[in-house]
């Protein structure tokens, strides 16, 4: 299997559209597609932006050994609430005002 079988594989394992996977990734809708039939290929900096976006393994994107996805990113959670811990109250209040309009906007994008 080649990593752009792969990258299709990773898209259906999310259950996005070409359409939503494109839009994570800043990319065009079209670049999507030809990845996944094998007309675009599949460099380096997209191999990253891919696991980074969708904690996907990226010895398993590369060349299909081991998990398909990463564990709990553990390591980012730690990262952000120890900085979060550091912020004053009313930042940290801040904080979880955008997390909670953010979880809004994505949960207007992904309606019907």
């Amino acid at each position: 299997m080649s990593v752009n079988q792969r990258v299709k594989q990773v898209r259906q394992a999310l259950n996005l559209s070409q359409a939503k996977f494109a839009k994570a990734l800043s990319m065009s809708n079209g670049y999507v597609a030809g990845i996944e039939l094998e007309h675009n290929k599949v460099n380096g900096r997209i191999i990253k932006l891919i696991c980074y976006t969708f904690h996907v393994n990226e010895n398993w994107l590369r060349t299909g050994e081991g998990d398909m996805f990463e564990e709990e990113p553990a390591q980012f959670v730690g990262f952000a609430s120890e900085i979060f811990n550091r912020l004053k109250p009313e930042y940290q209040e801040y904080i979880l005002k955008q997390m909670d309009q953010l979880l809004e906007i994505q949960n207007k994008e992904e309606s019907p």
